[in-house]
């Protein structure tokens, strides 16, 4: 039996069963899953069958059962067998669990021997992930091995009956990781024990920056209604407008900041916990700052007993960022921190259990009803799927260059890794190298051919064809598609629309603004926004009033000459003259059909925003302005496959900010729906342009009305975190 069912209560939960139906025989774990063999009355073994299929443990999932016939033993009782540790390594790693509410009523309860324990679990709650070294999933293979259990924690472990019943991780105050309290300038010790905590809620209160390292890495930290004490934060991680997250001290406390509907709350308190992107109340006493050009606030709640506990000495709202610096990894040891973040952290919080395996923070919102996820980590990856494919190769899939994520083929299963992050730091690729290490690691492999972007230039790209295994190249829009085409079970013929910033195009430009009629494993271009040049290459996805710029420079000046002043008077004369030339020649100034990149012009244009600090920070701010109500749409027109906005462009220039935002939002949902009329074929969307909410809410309207099926990423992301699944799907 294959799935999720080690480290989940999967085998007391099976003995319990076997003896409510007055079977014998025993469960095992074995590298390959679980082992079970029952004897007894035939109606009872299917009773058994099915029960074991109907009511699993919280965390478990069945993803493949096998069934053979075998003499009877005639055995008398049923047991639990030690596991197995050779074969071939099938189990599925599970991801890192939030506390469970047994746990937490534990943690509260004065008469209990785990009262406001900071590392209590059992086998529904916990950390998996971040802990272990290889499968199966038992205690020496963990980072708990040191931990030698007391009489107590012994005696849980060994029986069936309880809840921590070989709970890995499991511990208690007389046997556990211990706490401490570090300055952060020496790394000097300055509180030890229960009291690391109060201590380090005290600075928090104090204004301080401080870090406290959670299930999967540290995070940054400071009181997130001290607008002060926010500011301190983004001048010392020099990160200037992006929101952070917070972690709020209950539900109570989330709903005083933020408008929850019944979906989104249940999103919030699942065992998961992932950072819920939620809108934000009109009464929130929050500092602007936390969250600038935008309503949306991130929030979530505390996750580990270790939260919890802090949560015992504060009120209200904290910051908790990844400790990191931009662009690179989660930072998970202390020595890490000290080097990357000397000058930012005033104090931090340390315990003496490695993190084997980092992840950062899970952040999900919600689309109509559904869930869509933008950052796929904690609480969800390592994700595993069951494909049809006789595929016998093991096949990495190494992603995108952006927000990357990579993915194992193996024994018919896909294994997607948690976020990984951008490929543009040493640190970051070695984070990348670390985590391949990881799951050949877990599983006992080496790959047989490498999946990779056909960016010549990606690292992932090049790092591939050096690694003397056959190399397939996929282009980037066709995996964001065959991803979605995936999850959904479809085979095509679907029209395909995948908006991003950038990829590869297969004409050699940057696509990003593409209709792709795919069946199957081919694909076809049927439709794709006008090209622009992007001036100074790379500078544009900064500097985005030069998006403006090169698209005004493809319209006839006379048309727009009236609103010079108003659209470039922030920039010299002799820089608008270079540009013009870049423009005229070509140089440094690459092709590109990207919706993202039409998105930081329309910013540009109506809020004069002329520079953005991260990712998606132009999409914030327009789906801001957007007014519900308003249904017009500036027309896009399409002749022989090429969409134009050039009259979007200048009615824009007669527009305020507010007609502009919805009336550009309102546009691209008619464009959608008007080649997909054409095509006569359900709708399959992907790129990071789909992470936003308004646009994706009034195309699920649009194609409702329309009668178009609609699919969209639920279990994987928009954006480039699911490049390597669709990249798999190219060559099993």
């Amino acid at each position: 039996m294959e799935g999720l069912v080690q480290g989940v209560g999967f085998r007391p939960f099976v003995y319990t069963l076997a003896l409510s139906h007055a079977l014998s025989g025993f469960v095992l774990n074995s590298p390959e899953g679980v082992s079970i063999e029952v004897e007894g009355d035939e109606a009872k073994i299917d009773a058994f069958e099915q029960d074991l299929k109907t009511s699993l443990p919280p965390l478990a999932r069945i993803d493949l059962l096998q069934k053979t016939l075998k003499p009877l033993e005639n055995s008398t009782v049923f047991e639990i067998r030690q596991s197995l540790h050779t074969g071939a390594k099938h189990s599925a790693v599970l991801p890192d669990m939030a506390l469970c509410e047994d746990c937490a009523q534990e943690m509260a309860d004065p008469s209990n021997h785990r009262y406001g324990y900071a590392f209590t679990n059992c086998t529904n709650c916990g950390p998996r992930y971040s802990i272990i070294r290889t499968v199966p999933y038992d205690r020496p293979n963990t980072s708990m091995e040191p931990f030698i259990m007391c009489a107590l924690c012994q005696a849980e472990y060994d029986n069936p009956l309880d809840r921590r019943y070989h709970a890995q991780p499991i511990s208690c105050p007389h046997c556990g990781p211990t706490l401490s309290l570090h300055r952060m300038s020496d790394g000097a010790t300055l509180v030890e024990g229960d009291e690391a905590i109060e201590a380090l809620a005290q600075y928090l209160c104090a204004g301080n920056i401080v870090a406290m390292k959670g299930m999967g890495g540290f995070h940054l930290m400071c009181d997130g209604e001290n607008a002060q004490a926010v500011a301190l934060l983004r001048a010392r991680k020099q990160r200037p407008t992006k929101p952070f997250a917070l972690m709020c001290k209950d539900i109570k406390t989330i709903h005083s900041h933020a408008l929850l509907s019944e979906h989104e709350e249940t999103m919030v308190c699942s065992i998961q916990k992932p950072i819920v992107l939620v809108k934000k109340r009109a009464t929130s006493t929050l500092p602007e700052i936390i969250a600038p050009h935008t309503d949306r606030l991130g929030l979530f709640l505390p996750y580990t007993p270790l939260h919890v506990k802090l949560f015992s000495f504060l009120n209200g709202c904290i910051v908790a960022t990844s400790a990191n610096r931009s662009g690179e990894p989660i930072v998970e040891s202390a020595e890490l921190l000290r080097e990357k973040l000397a000058g930012v952290v005033d104090v931090y919080l340390d315990y003496n259990r490695e993190i084997v395996n980092a992840s950062d923070d899970s952040v999900v919102q919600l689309v109509g009803d559904r869930p869509v996820l933008l950052r796929a980590s904690r609480g969800l990856t390592p994700q595993t799927f069951q494909t049809k494919s006789q595929c016998k190769q093991t096949i990495l899939a190494v992603g995108a260059e952006q927000k990357n994520a990579i993915a194992l083929f193996y024994e018919g299963k896909i294994i997607q890794s948690p976020y990984i992050g951008d490929m543009h730091t040493l640190e970051t690729f070695g984070f990348f190298e670390k985590t391949l290490g990881t799951l050949e690691r877990f599983y006992g492999v080496k790959c047989d051919a490498i999946v990779c972007d056909k960016h010549p230039y990606y690292a992932t790209s090049q790092w591939a064809k050096v690694q003397g295994v056959p190399v397939h190249t996929v282009q980037h829009h066709h995996a964001h598609i065959r991803a979605v085409m995936f999850e959904h079970g479809l085979e095509g013929p679907v029209l395909g629309v995948a908006w991003d910033g950038t990829g590869y195009g297969d004409d050699g430009t940057i696509w990003g603004g593409e209709f792709l009629r795919c069946e199957g494993k081919a694909y076809a271009r049927v439709a794709h926004f006008k090209p622009f040049k992007l001036l100074g290459g790379d500078a544009s996805t900064k500097d985005i009033w030069r998006i403006l710029f090169t698209i005004f420079c493809d319209i006839p000046e006379e048309k727009w000459h009236l609103h010079v002043k108003r659209l470039f008077g922030n920039v010299p004369k002799n820089k608008q003259a270079v540009l013009k030339k870049l423009h005229q020649k070509g140089l440094n100034s690459p092709y590109c059909s990207s919706v993202g990149r039409l998105f930081d012009a329309v910013a540009a244009l109506a809020f004069g925003l002329e520079k953005v600090s991260y990712d998606g920070e132009s999409g914030l701010l327009v789906e801001r302005a957007v007014k519900p109500e308003y249904l017009e749409a500036y027309p896009f027109t399409c002749k022989e496959g090429v969409i134009d906005y050039e009259e979007v462009f200048l009615a824009m220039l007669e527009d305020d900010k507010e007609q502009i935002c919805t009336k550009f939002i309102n546009g691209l949902v008619c464009c959608i729906i008007d080649v997909a009329k054409k095509e006569k074929l359900p709708l399959v969307i992907g790129g990071g342009v789909f992470q936003n909410k308004t646009l994706l809410e009034r195309l699920i309207i649009a194609t409702k009305k329309e009668n178009i099926p609609l699919y969209f990423p639920q279990k994987i992301t928009p954006n480039d975190g699911a490049i390597a699944i669709g990249q798999l799907m190219q060559h099993i």
